[in-house]
């Protein structure tokens, strides 16, 4: 999903590959766990994991991802899963980053993975950022860090960990500093 939104968003099938990419994982993911034997579902999220985790959607976009170094970084500290960290961090980012500037691109996100109607281009992105939310709780995702056992005892040091270990204040879709990551996790509690 990170590679979607990178500074370089004219690599049009690329875009279109991680759109149909990420419409699968929302078509089936509820159903793979509510029918673990159903086959479908169970074959097209494996073949949509492997598409979206050989660099194929990487192609054109370049850049850093943005999520994914604070969730490292986070699930070092603490013991929460890859996913469940993910969960609870990307609606965050993107309010978080919601622009002017990045509406357009959120918009596109919503229109095309989740069927939002929405003309305007900041409602749409906005909507779109609730239908990830509600797509997250419909997995049974936890959607605060407090939820998932996480305290903001650390997040001076693990936004500031994200940002060394990382391209996001340089390479990232919007480049984020020390402050926007605590700013992030706090929004998270």
């Amino acid at each position: 999903m990170e590679q979607y939104f990178q500074p370089n968003d004219e690599a049009y099938i690329t875009d279109v590959l991680s759109e149909a990419v990420m419409k699968t994982v929302v078509k089936y993911a509820r159903k793979a766990m509510d029918e673990p034997e159903n086959y479908e579902a169970r074959s097209n999220l494996m073949w949509a994991s492997t598409i979206g985790l050989n660099h194929l959607l990487t192609v054109g976009k370049g850049g850093a991802w943005s999520v994914h170094p604070i969730e490292h970084v986070l699930s070092a500290y603490y013991d929460i899963t890859h996913g469940v960290g993910l969960a609870i961090l990307t609606p965050a980012w993107m309010e978080y980053v919601l622009s002017d500037k990045t509406a357009p691109r959120f918009a596109r996100f919503a229109r095309e993975v989740f069927g939002v109607g929405e003309a305007d281009d900041r409602k749409a992105a906005r909507l779109g950022i609730e239908k990830v939310r509600q797509f997250n709780r419909s997995l049974a995702m936890p959607s605060t860090l407090s939820e998932a056992g996480v305290l903001e005892e650390k997040f001076d040091e693990m936004a500031a960990e994200a940002v060394r270990t990382s391209g996001i204040a340089s390479r990232a879709y919007v480049k984020l500093q020390v402050p926007d990551v605590k700013n992030i996790l706090m929004n998270c509690k």
